[in-house]
Order: structure tokens, then C-alpha cells, then sequence
């Protein structure tokens, strides 16, 4: 349903260097029946799917670490961050770009995967949508090393650690990635492990 409070006026590109970034002006009309000219940068990443990897028998879970700018440029002194395995849809379904992602920075080819819930994760200035998605795990599964795509420049560690371990590690701050964080909480809030 569109928005008849909002009326887009112009749109800028700023950067198409990465992914897209705007600056938006438009109208919106105000509760007390005002118009309100703003304008706001919006950041387009494409959307995205993210999975945590569970295994029922160690009752473990399987997590990526891997270098982010943007978290060294914000005082993380060595940039490494410890995260569930995600990706950009890049034109593919949610279910099938997590089941591309899972292989190719696990490992893991993964059987039954089940879809959670959907989020914004910044709404304030990105548009991405992010699936997240939780699978069981097995030894069994693992086909190759994972650590990603050389050709994306990818470079990833994979940690199988202990539920109640990677519990602690956000209690301690070191894990902090959004993300992850909320499906370490789905897992315990809905029993799983």
C-alpha cells in the first residue's frame, strides 16, 4: 500500500561505487496536516538472507569470523567479527542464496532450512531487508572448508562453538553482530538447544 502522506520530490546518487547511495527529498505530510520538505541519504545493499547453523548432538553452532571496515573504522581495534553466515540475495530467492552462502563460507551443504522471521536492520538509512533462517547441522554435511569466495574477496574463519558458549560471547561483547545475536536469542527463547 503506498504511502499518500509521502511525496518524493527528487533523488540523487551519491555513490554508485559499492552499492547505491541517495539523498531523497520529498514532502510528508505531518500529524497536525502540515507538509514537512526532508531530506535523507538511503543506502540500497540489495536485500540479504542470514542462517544459523545448529547441531543438536554437540549442541553447537556454527559461526563465521571474518574482517569488517566499517566496525574497525567504529573502534573495533582488529575489525574482526564474529557472525552467522549471511549474504545478498543478488536476484536469488532468500532459501536459495542461504543454502549458496551456508556452502560457501561453512562448508556446510545443508538439508532442511527454516525461515524465522524477517527485519530491517538500520530502516533509519538502509533499505535492506534481511531473511533469517535456522538448520540443523551434522558432520556429515561438511563437503568442503568453506571460508568464502576468493574472487569476492572473502577471507573467513569458521567456529563451531558451544551454544552456551556463544551465549556468554555476547555477554562479554564478543560477539556483537545484530544479527547473529537474534537468532543465538531464537534459539534460546524456542528451546532448540
Amino acid at each position: 500500500m503506498q504511502n499518500t502522506r509521502v511525496n518524493i520530490l527528487k533523488t540523487e546518487i551519491l555513490s554508485d561505487n559499492w552499492y547505491t547511495l541517495r539523498k531523497i527529498t520529498f514532502n510528508i505530510l505531518k500529524k497536525d496536516g502540515t507538509v514537512e520538505t526532508q531530506n535523507r541519504e538511503a543506502y540500497d545493499r540489495g536485500n540479504g538472507a542470514v542462517i544459523l547453523l545448529y547441531n543438536k548432538e554437540t549442541k553447537s553452532v556454527t559461526l563465521t569470523r571474518q574482517f569488517r571496515l566499517p566496525t574497525y573504522l567504529n573502534g573495533n581495534t582488529s575489525g574482526m567479527l564474529i557472525e552467522a553466515c549471511a549474504g545478498l540475495l543478488d536476484n536469488d530467492n532468500p532459501e536459495n542464496c542461504i543454502r549458496r552462502e551456508t556452502e560457501e563460507e561453512t562448508g556446510y551443504k545443508i538439508g532442511k532450512v527454516q525461515k524465522v522471521f524477517e527485519s530491517y536492520m538500520s530502516p533509519g538509512s538502509v533499505t535492506e531487508i534481511l531473511h533469517f533462517f535456522i538448520a540443523e547441522y551434522s558432520k556429515e554435511m561438511k563437503v568442503n572448508d568453506g571460508g568464502g569466495l576468493e574472487e569476492e574477496g572473502e577471507n573467513i574463519e569458521v567456529l563451531e562453538i558451544p551454544f552456551e558458549e556463544a551465549l556468554k560471547m555476547v555477554d562479554s561483547g564478543e560477539i556483537m553482530d545484530a544479527k547473529t545475536i537474534m537468532l543465538l536469542q531464537h534459539i534460546r527463547l524456542k528451546g532448540i538447544l
